[in-house]
């Protein structure tokens, strides 16, 4: 569809700012804003910016239909509106956001008193719904319908019925054409109106629109031509021709003169002249026993001279390289300040993803400036690289003074013990574990470091409560438990034996078995003295890269789904529930809140997930899914100190009112509730 824009504004008074927006090309969807709010200007440019990305990727590079496309960037404008009101930045705005499709489809919305009309076969109609009273500051409504030929749209912030009729507005639009614009503005501005005014012409087949430049360099004015080219350049053609004719050329060529032109000539040929003497008369003196001394001096003279010269000009040609890159560092100081104040103004909002990625970006900028070979705005660098951080820990609720209490030291009772899991017992105990020696720890007292079994090492090992047993995979295919003090190596009725495994949980009378390589998850059946053969339970999850597991009733399994890659590895949750996978979102996740986690931990069906991170030293925590499968980001805990080794793994008890954390050589406790 080819259409024609043109967009203007009134003289804005002192604290006004009018921000007219066209966005996409004839081969894209065209997207239009108008925005008019009273408040600081300084805050003009980031609300431009922040309006301008919502609306490039909410709906230009975004999939989808165009209402639904331009839906979404209005929930996101109104959130960043939101945040400019609630922190003083703007007040009283107006605004009109308008999506024309390729087929032909416009959407309007609008907030405050901007409105909408339709010129349509010599009648004016508002398209946009008129709010008697104070109007909302959110867009409420979407307006939406097909464009025809020969309409026209006339979009403005301000009520134009307030100083046209709609059969001047008509006449306007009708007679004026592409000046339109101009005309509209010019009756605001004499009854002392203050809007910004948008013009989409929908033109016919064949009609298309011509764009010049002006002497000040920007556009000038579009004028719409019809298909009459043959027509226009016969007569232009025919019109050089007649001039031609009566014009003599040749006599106007021989009056023209360029002045002073022998003058110059006669001018270089005798500095020519002078030059070639005196270089000649230089090289004879060079040679001359009386001239050379003068001569070798003049050459001294010379190079100095040339030398003081080029470095007068490196000396320039650096200070100027100096000024630009130090006015590009202030810039990007500059942006980082606006950055900071944005991702404010979108926690206000709510919108703590998006505040998320412009402290990215701010802190991205920052470092930018601090790998500068300049060293200019290092400091202030630093200091920004600190405050971005501060506020990413608060927004996102990151706790790094956590001073966990120390519970247990296994040192104490064997100084080489590197420990590798940790089995909650009740009454307050646990079961710690290495590769073969097993430790109970009660209270304060570690007691034990008795040997599993002489042969094989461990991999795993949970506690199995309605059979009073503590149950470990071993390698070899091996499950042993121990019962009553006795340690019982447990058979399978599986003529092929136990499967490899790399993590067991149970749940009831169950033992399951999670075998990331055969993507699957093998439920057993404890009988008397021994268990039933397996069944798959995993129906159609996908456990590529499952590292752990936790079962609450649901199972859900922890993925690494970054392909093996080492760091910066990525992962995400797979809920089952009788096999069959399940729906789970956790909400308001910052970016890369789960990389590098390996362990899972879910209490209760009703309490909170649990995820460690053994090489950051933290645990991050989300609330329970629920019925809907949507789980919520809390906060995270970081052990940011030297007596905190590499973490192992974590224990949380059923109240969710303490959480217990092992590394190789301490159990560590934390009160959960006082955070």
């Amino acid at each position: 569809m080819n259409v024609g824009v043109w967009t203007g504004q009134t003289k804005a008074p002192p604290g006004t700012v009018l921000l007219p927006v066209v966005l996409g090309d004839k081969k894209t969807d065209r997207v239009f804003l108008l925005l008019h709010t009273e408040g600081r200007s300084e805050k003009s440019d980031t609300l431009k910016e922040e309006c301008v990305s919502i609306l490039t990727h909410a709906v230009l590079e975004s999939e989808g239909g165009g209402y639904e496309r331009l839906e979404s960037a209005l929930k996101e404008l109104n959130g960043l509106l939101k945040g400019f009101l609630l922190s003083n930045a703007v007040r009283d705005v107006h605004a009109v956001v308008g999506l024309l499709e390729q087929d032909g489809m416009l959407h309007l919305s609008h907030v405050g008193r901007a409105e909408a009309y339709v010129v349509r076969e010599g009648v004016a109609t508002q398209v946009t719904e008129y709010t008697r009273g104070k109007p909302p500051t959110a867009f409420v409504h979407i307006v939406s319908g097909p464009a025809q030929a020969k309409d026209h749209f006339i979009l403005s912030t301000q009520r134009l019925l307030r100083a046209l009729t709609p059969a001047q507005l008509v006449q306007i639009v009708q007679h004026a054409g592409e000046t339109a614009i101009q005309s509209v503005i010019s009756t605001l501005s004499s009854e002392q109106e203050t809007a910004c005014i948008l013009h989409l012409s929908i033109l016919e087949a064949g009609d298309r629109i011509e764009r010049t430049v002006s002497s000040s360099g920007r556009p000038a004015m579009p004028r719409i031509r019809a298909n009459a080219k043959k027509n226009s350049l016969a007569a232009l053609s025919g019109l050089i021709a007649g001039v031609g004719h009566r014009m003599d050329w040749s006599s106007f060529l021989r009056k023209i003169r360029i002045p002073g032109r022998s003058k110059t000539k006669g001018t270089v040929k005798e500095f020519s002249t002078t030059l070639g003497k005196r270089v000649s008369q230089f090289l004879t003196d060079l040679y001359d026993p009386e001239r050379k001394r003068r001569a070798h001096l003049l050459l001294l003279a010379g190079g100095a001279a040339l030398f003081l010269v080029i470095w007068v000009a490196v000396q320039l040609s650096l200070s100027s390289q100096r000024n630009q890159t130090k006015g590009e560092l202030a810039t990007l100081v500059q942006q980082i300040n606006a950055d900071l104040s944005t991702a404010e103004n979108r926690q206000l909002a709510g919108d703590i993803e998006m505040a998320n990625t412009i402290l990215e970006r701010a802190e991205d900028r920052a470092r930018q400036v601090m790998d500068n070979e300049s060293g200019l705005f290092r400091s202030e660098a630093i200091e920004l690289i600190n405050r971005i951080k501060s506020k990413r820990d608060e927004m996102n609720r990151v706790f790094r003074d956590v001073l966990p209490r120390v519970m247990a030291v296994l040192s104490a009772k064997n100084p080489d013990i590197i420990a590798q899991g940790l089995i909650g017992l009740p009454n307050g105990e646990f079961l710690v574990y290495d590769r073969q020696d097993l430790y109970r720890v009660s209270l304060n007292t570690v007691e034990g470091g008795e040997r599993l079994s002489g042969e094989e090492l461990i991999l795993d090992g949970v506690d199995l409560p309605r059979f009073q047993s503590k149950v470990f995979l071993t390698t070899g295919n091996s499950v042993i438990e121990i019962v009553n003090g006795q340690t019982m190596t447990m058979k399978t009725e599986d003529p092929a034996g136990w499967v490899t495994g790399a993590d067991v949980k149970t749940y009831l009378r169950y033992l399951y078995i999670l075998a990331p390589e055969r993507k699957q998850i093998y439920k057993y059946e404890r009988l008397a003295n021994r268990y039933g053969p397996p069944a798959e339970y995993n129906v159609n999850g996908d456990l590529t890269g499952a590292l752990d597991m936790s079962i609450t009733g649901p199972v859900y399994v922890l993925r690494d789904t970054s392909d093996g890659a080492a760091a910066g590895s990525r992962r995400d949750v797979v809920k089952l529930l009788r096999g069959e996978k399940q729906t789970l979102n956790i909400r308001n996740l910052p970016s890369g809140a789960l990389d590098n986690t390996t362990k899972i931990v879910k209490s209760s069906s009703s309490g909170n997930f649990y995820f460690l991170d053994p090489d950051g030293k933290r645990i991050v925590v989300t609330t329970n899914d629920g019925d809907l499968g949507d789980s919520l980001y809390l906060k995270q805990y970081v052990l940011d100190s030297e007596q905190v080794g590499k973490l192992k793994d974590l224990f949380v008890d059923e109240e969710d009112t303490r959480l217990y954390v092992l590394d190789d050589k301490k159990i560590y406790a934390i009160d959960l509730q006082a955070r």
